[in-house]
């Protein structure tokens, strides 16, 4: 193991950019994924007719996907249709679908869990169904669905690693060109890029375990 050669100006500014091309991917997928199960889980919770049915047979289709095969669909399948994105835009789109998949079941859970009771008092009060979900439902959930969301951000994270199937010049696709260079690097390169996952993932559970005692 040598450590000071895999340790070296050159390879850890490598692995940076990797890291920051892996923070991108994780950040755009857990923006638009959380916007998209937003919406998702309200219509779901709702039961629109037909609407209600539609998305979840939806997210139950990709719940039971592997993540890999969503991969590969955006960046192999898709061209095929005339839908060309890059290796960035495919991974983030992947993580999307996936993702949006994943955090929708949370917020429809969030959504049932509030007490029929307060729901009933609102409607009683003169609240439409429209603001007894913003002002009422929605807040109080928001707050609930707090510990399995950023779990499942710590997860995206994580998931980001996948896109090394497609050569994305990821955190593990630089980890892997600098292996590459010498066997003797494998082991000190994949314990610097736990603690980079690990620092990131710990420092988001650590927000989530705050905004839970805050809200508690």
């Amino acid at each position: 193991m040598d450590f000071i050669g895999a340790y070296a100006p050159s390879h850890l500014t490598f692995l940076l950019e990797g890291f920051w091309i892996t923070l991108q991917v994780a950040f755009l997928s857990i923006v638009f994924s959380f916007a998209i199960a937003i919406v998702v889980g309200v219509l779901r919770y709702a039961k629109i007719p037909v609407v209600s049915q539609v998305l979840a047979t939806a997210v139950e289709l990709i719940r039971n996907l592997p993540l890999l095969l969503i991969i590969f669909f955006t960046y192999f399948a898709l061209p095929e249709v005339g839908i060309k994105l890059d290796k960035f835009y495919a991974a983030v789109l992947a993580l999307v679908i996936f993702e949006a998949a994943m955090l929708s079941e949370i917020v429809r859970s969030g959504l049932k869990s509030v007490e029929k009771g307060q729901i009933e008092a609102a409607r009683s009060s003169g609240l439409t169904y429209v603001q007894t979900l913003w002002h009422i439902v929605l807040p109080q959930a928001l707050r609930r669905m707090v510990p399995p969301i950023v779990s499942q951000f710590i997860s995206l994270l994580k998931d980001t690693s996948l896109a090394v199937v497609i050569a994305l010049p990821e955190l593990m696709n630089h980890a892997q060109i600098i292996n590459g260079r010498n066997v003797n690097y494998v082991i000190p390169i994949f314990l610097l890029v736990a603690v980079m996952y690990f620092v990131v993932n710990y420092g988001l559970s650590i927000v989530s375990k705050r905004l839970e005692n805050k809200h508690a």
